[in-house]
């Protein structure tokens, strides 16, 4: 079996090969699916430890499809091309953040 090669690992998914822009799609329609409020974060230099990022815009509260997020994602790594980009889901029930994936790395040529 065959390791990943070495580098920072922020998510649960790092471990995992990277998400093709399908399995991206997926993961986003899932936590719509769910009811969470998608919505975009952004750092330039994270620390596996670090909870807080930098939220692109406010939450995405009207947000009915994954393409509607993954155009802002595009946006935010248009502006910020050297930070690292993740999805995050809020549930409004529970009041706290109930997922998140990194779906940008500097250097990656998708979105």
């Amino acid at each position: 079996m065959k390791t990943l090669p070495k580098e920072k690992r922020y998510e649960t998914l790092s471990y995992l090969p990277p998400l093709t822009d399908q399995q991206v799609a997926k993961q986003i329609e899932y936590m719509l699916e769910q009811g969470f409020i998608p919505a975009v974060e952004f750092e330039e230099d994270p620390s596996p430890a670090d909870h807080h990022w930098t939220l692109w815009k406010l939450p995405l509260f009207s947000a009915n499809s994954a393409q509607e997020v993954l155009n802002e994602v595009r946006e935010c790594r248009q502006e910020y091309p050297n930070s690292y980009v993740r999805v995050i889901g809020f549930d409004n029930i529970k009041q706290c953040q109930t997922m998140s994936f990194i779906v940008y790395k500097p250097g990656m040529s998708r979105y």
